[in-house]
């Protein structure tokens, strides 16, 4: 694992073996710009040696862009007062080889017109079951599956590629995937708008459409500060 991989890292710099915390957990193939995980450690180096030390130890695809001391108390998930996801996908004929790994291929045809009033749904708080993959919790335990959506958006980069940004107070398993998946079954009309309210009030993983795939997918950031937030959604 990425956080096993790191771990090992930071321990060579450390002198002792530590345990890493992230902000959360992402499938095989989803990919993260802005991760954040803490550790504690009773090595005295400077922040430079968890940056650039740590990288000079980690293979290309893993890199630290900051470092930081925390203040006490400080928990990268438990912490975070939001996420911002950014979902990509092409509905083109193909998808360059150079963008197969960062781009989803959902191919058709897609209309954004009718996403627009769907994305005015999910914003708010909701119970989000109907998005939630298998295993996403514990049955029982804390919210269930209500989550806060604060904004989402839908941005064409060009007739065929597009962007789902979703930013909220924390996210279900595949829930960004599920919501694009059945998003585009809106796009393609093979559902609407009304339909697409149904399903988030029905509370069934069965009503909505397919989980779309991993490579599309990015955290983009953690936001643990309400300036954040509220710059985040300006």
């Amino acid at each position: 694992t990425i956080q096993g991989t790191i771990e090992e890292a930071l321990a060579r710099i450390c002198g002792h073996p530590l345990t890493l915390h992230g902000a959360g957990r992402t499938d095989g193939g989803v990919h993260a710009l802005g991760m954040v995980a803490h550790f504690e450690t009773t090595a005295g180096h400077p922040l430079t040696a968890f940056r650039q030390g740590v990288n000079s130890l980690l293979p290309p695809d893993i890199r630290i862009l900051r470092a930081e001391e925390a203040e006490p108390g400080f928990h990268s998930r438990f912490s975070a007062l939001a996420k911002t996801y950014r979902y990509d996908f092409c509905t083109g004929d193909l998808v360059l080889p150079t963008s197969r790994l960062y781009l989803a291929h959902l191919p058709g045809p897609f209309d954004p017109e009718p996403v627009l009033p769907c994305l005015a749904l999910l914003e708010g708080s909701h119970d989000f079951s109907s998005f939630e993959g298998a295993g996403s919790r514990q049955p029982g335990c804390g919210r269930g599956a209500v989550r806060t959506i604060f904004r989402a958006r839908l941005r064409g980069n060009s007739p065929t590629s597009f962007s789902l940004w979703l930013t909220g107070d924390g996210f279900l398993r595949h829930m960004v995937r599920n919501i694009a998946g059945t998003l585009r079954q809106v796009g393609q009309g093979k559902i609407g708008p009304d339909e697409f309210q149904q399903i988030l009030a029905a509370r069934d993983r069965r009503q909505a459409g397919p989980t779309a795939p991993a490579n599309g997918l990015f955290l983009v950031r953690v936001l643990y500060r309400p300036r954040e937030l509220e710059e985040e959604l300006q």
